[in-house]
């Protein structure tokens, strides 16, 4: 069946040679007020890119490497001075990339928009992502890991995370173990409360971070034309969705955001 013009919010067209292409597209937070997200992708690199602001402030990132099947996520939140703390707090959340997650850089740099000042909402929410984070990943070694790393985790050398299984994984394709630090053991953190029960801000804690991709194209849309024989490549499907992560902090006052529910 043929694509409505309406469904196509942004085209595929042939893309433009030289520096990554990027796009500015205007989105709707999951509670309903209006940002501008900026979306880059580097098909030489075959990369991707998304970075939007929400409405207090914190900056959030998504960074896709498909060379290196990594993804990383990171936070720079606003500190509450009042409270003792840093200008900004920086989290980096590094987590295996699978590739069907997020359409291919090469799709990514064709993307046009036909009405850039149209608020874009996700076609479709996907589900709640909760990961346990339990390996730090050591940034100075963090380059044999992703080349996007040392920029993206600039500013979170010592809060940069990721998990046992993603190690694994990655060890497996021949990463060097030395990328990874051991966080204290599961049966050590199961005793740790959550952050948001603890009182004394010296103290050790689980903390919880979570964040939302607001939307991002996450499929390819195909259209059939009597013209042509096979289906081909008219739009993207875009998507929303939520990570929560779980990690270890040396003291509550790394984690005053999270609050005891």
């Amino acid at each position: 069946s043929r694509a409505r013009p309406a469904q196509l919010l942004l085209l595929l067209l042939v893309p433009l040679l030289g520096a990554p292409r990027g796009l500015r597209v205007r989105v709707r937070l999951p509670d309903g007020q209006v940002t501008e997200e900026s979306l880059q992708a580097d098909s030489d690199n075959d990369s991707i890119s998304l970075e939007l602001r929400k409405p207090d402030g914190t900056l959030v990132s998504f960074t896709a490497d498909f060379k290196k099947d990594v993804k990383i996520f990171r936070a720079l939140i606003l500190g509450e001075l009042e409270k003792g703390q840093s200008q900004f707090q920086a989290l980096c959340f590094v987590t295996r990339l699978h590739h069907n997650e997020i359409i291919p850089s090469e799709a990514m740099a064709k993307l046009r928009q036909k009405n850039p000042r149209a608020v874009r909402q996700a076609e479709e929410v996907r589900g709640l992502e909760q990961l346990h984070m339990d390996i730090a990943v050591n940034f100075s070694q963090g380059g044999l890991l992703s080349p996007h790393l040392h920029n993206v985790c600039a500013e979170a050398v010592d809060a940069t995370y990721t998990r046992q299984e993603d190690v694994q994984f990655w060890l497996e394709q021949g990463v060097d173990s030395s990328v990874f630090e051991a966080l204290p053991k599961a049966s050590e953190r199961a005793e740790l409360p959550r952050c948001g029960q603890v009182v004394d801000r010296g103290k050790p804690c689980v903390c919880r971070y979570g964040l939302s991709l607001a939307w991002y194209p996450c499929m390819l849309k195909y259209c059939h034309s009597r013209d042509r024989p096979a289906p081909y490549k008219c739009g993207i499907r875009s998507c929303q969705k939520s990570y929560s992560f779980d990690f270890y902090v040396p003291q509550r006052q790394l984690c005053l955001w999270d609050e005891d529910p």
